[in-house]
């Protein structure tokens, strides 16, 4: 009789299962045992739901019981009917996503708030016709919710050929009386997002610092009657707040109000500033607030210059995150004096800064030891302005050196020499790179799971010799690839999860085919404007590849209602190309 001993029990299992850092794990170890396909079932917290899925929903919240979260894209149907679903399942849920919703779903949410005493994070942003009375239904059906995304709601059918309110289609919009009602109402949020709703005022900012006393996080991006003085008084009265995110601060952003503000912001973390007119003056007050600060972002700012930015970062030298996009008067000289004060930095992005050479990427990979991620898109990368000697940095993980016009094979390899554990490169649009630097890349990082190579006219094939186990996700928009390179990456990345190749004229059947064959974890595929692919081959790839859970096919197949049905009952999404 077999010994049965030495068998774990489900508990240990489960929390084995519980340290993987994706659900998409959990569908390999489903295969492995019915046991295996239990556990997994039960451990899922989130699920995405489309118009194309909601037929089975019956089916699907039976198989996975244990949903805390639900995301509704692409929903073309009765939303309402589709929350009245969700609402008899049984299910617990803690947060809910209907972003992109062509209307307010009054009813179905109304009904989701009778069952669902749990909901602590809503998302409605970009919800057509957003007004009052919904966020009123807000307020009254989900009492403990926590965060709040209300943004950008959209209000273009409302407007006549010339932009002027059209008073016969007009319903509603979000004012200061729904903030206010939510404020009153909502007494456990933290997290609110009001981008967008570009008639609400100070008023709201008011009501929210007086009513939600322990909100955190605000973000206040894009609202036009919302001034200096508003966004001043929510971090004189919010003592728990901890992130802020405005933009568009206009000119003069010298109010002493406003300025003397931050100094009350005793948890404030992280600012955003984005596209605002910022003074040195104001860098100025930040850094003397002697904040815990710990993320800044200014990128696309104007009014400031060297001497205020060199004398914050001076005061934040615990700084992890710093966004300068757009910062048109750093140079590599400038660079060396910040670099100084950037040894904590993890995050940073100089993206826009288009005096800045290799000379400052290499010194910031030898200066900051503790850097993961480097953006730099668009500066003068490939050019360098002086040597500097670059030393080996384990922990770059990201680079986006994305529309870097001189960015030479040359250049590349060194990068890769730096950053031996990269995880994921994003070298798009630049001409000058060819195969030989891309293989240099891939042979000396072996760690790299997401490569981005889109419309780089420079490479014409890839004759890889070596296997690329970690390589999950390649971008090749354009006529980037053959079918002899994309049979390479297929023979040599067997572990590929996500395929673009929309645009690659140069790719046939025959290519896409040795892909389906042997990257047997393939989930998704775009073969949009592929238009040397026969549009036969997509149900043979459904078929045979039980992986696959996305296509994009070329824009001449245009998949029937039934082949729809079919193809979702393997477990695919084929799309309209």
């Amino acid at each position: 009789m077999t010994d049965r001993s030495t068998e774990l029990p489900p508990e240990c299992w489960e929390l084995i299962f519980n340290f993987l850092d994706h659900d998409r794990h959990f569908e390999p170890l489903s295969l492995v045992s019915t046991q295996f396909l239990s556990m997994t079932n039960h451990l899922r917290r989130s699920l995405i739901i489309s118009s194309l899925t909601s037929p089975f929903l019956p089916n699907i919240f039976q198989r996975f019981p244990n949903l805390k979260g639900i995301e509704i894209r692409e929903s073309d149907g009765d939303l309402d009917y589709l929350l009245h679903q969700i609402s008899n399942s049984g299910l617990d849920l803690e947060s809910l996503t209907l972003s992109s919703q062509e209307q307010f779903c009054l009813m179905g949410l109304r009904e989701l708030g009778l069952r669902m005493k749990n909901m602590r994070i809503l998302n409605c942003s970009e919800t057509n016709c957003l007004q009052d009375t919904h966020l009123f239904e807000i307020g009254n059906s989900f009492p403990l919710l926590e965060d709040l995304n209300i943004s950008f709601p959209q209000y273009n059918s409302r407007f006549d050929q010339i932009g002027s309110l059209d008073l016969q289609r007009f319903s509603g919009i979000v004012t200061d009386e729904g903030i206010i009602h939510l404020s009153m109402k909502l007494k456990s949020l933290l997290k609110i997002d009001l981008s967008g709703n570009h008639f609400i005022t100070d008023k709201s900012l008011q009501f929210l610092s007086d009513n939600c006393l322990l909100l955190r996080e605000i973000f206040i991006r894009e609202c036009d009657f919302i001034t200096q003085n508003g966004i001043g008084s929510v971090m004189r009265r919010c003592i728990n707040l901890n992130y802020i995110s405005v933009d568009g601060i206009g000119i003069p952003s010298i109010e002493l109000y406003f300025q003397e503000s931050f100094v009350f912001g005793k948890k404030l973390c992280e600012i955003n500033l984005s596209h605002s007119f910022i003074s040195d003056e104001l860098l100025s007050s930040i850094a003397n607030a002697c904040l815990p600060l710990k993320k800044l972002t200014i990128c696309n700012c104007y009014d400031f210059t060297f001497v205020g930015v060199s004398y914050l970062l001076y005061k934040y030298q615990f700084l992890e995150y710093l966004d300068l996009e757009g910062a048109n008067f750093l140079t590599d000289e400038s660079m060396i004096d910040l670099c100084e004060f950037l040894r904590k930095l993890t995050f940073i992005n100089l993206s826009l800064c288009s005096k800045l050479t290799s000379s400052t990427f290499f010194m910031l990979v030898s200066n900051c030891s503790s850097l993961k991620d480097i953006k730099m898109e668009r500066t003068n990368l490939g050019v360098e302005e002086f040597l500097v000697d670059f030393g080996v940095n384990p922990c770059v993980m990201s680079l986006n050196l994305a529309r870097n016009e001189s960015l030479s094979d040359e250049c590349i390899k060194k990068i890769a020499f730096c950053c031996p554990h990269l995880q994921e490169l994003k070298i798009s649009h630049c001409p000058t790179i060819t195969e030989e630097g891309i293989i240099e890349v891939l042979r000396n990082c072996g760690e790299i799971r997401h490569l981005e190579m889109n419309r780089c006219s420079g490479i014409k094939c890839l004759d890889i010799d070596f296997e690329l186990p970690k390589l999950e996700v390649v971008q090749a928009e354009g006529p980037v690839l053959d079918d002899e390179a994309l049979v390479m990456i297929a023979t040599r990345c067997r572990g590929l999860m996500h395929l673009n190749l929309e645009g690659c004229l140069n790719v046939t059947t025959k290519g896409v085919n040795g892909v389906v064959q042997c990257c047997r974890r393939l989930r998704e595929i775009n073969l949009k404007w592929c238009d040397n692919v026969k549009v036969d081959i997509i149900p043979r790839m459904v078929f045979s590849r039980p992986s696959l859970r996305k296509i994009i096919p070329p824009c001449r197949f245009i998949p029937t209602d039934k082949q729809n049905k079919l193809f979702l009952r393997h477990g695919c999404l084929v799309c309209r190309g």
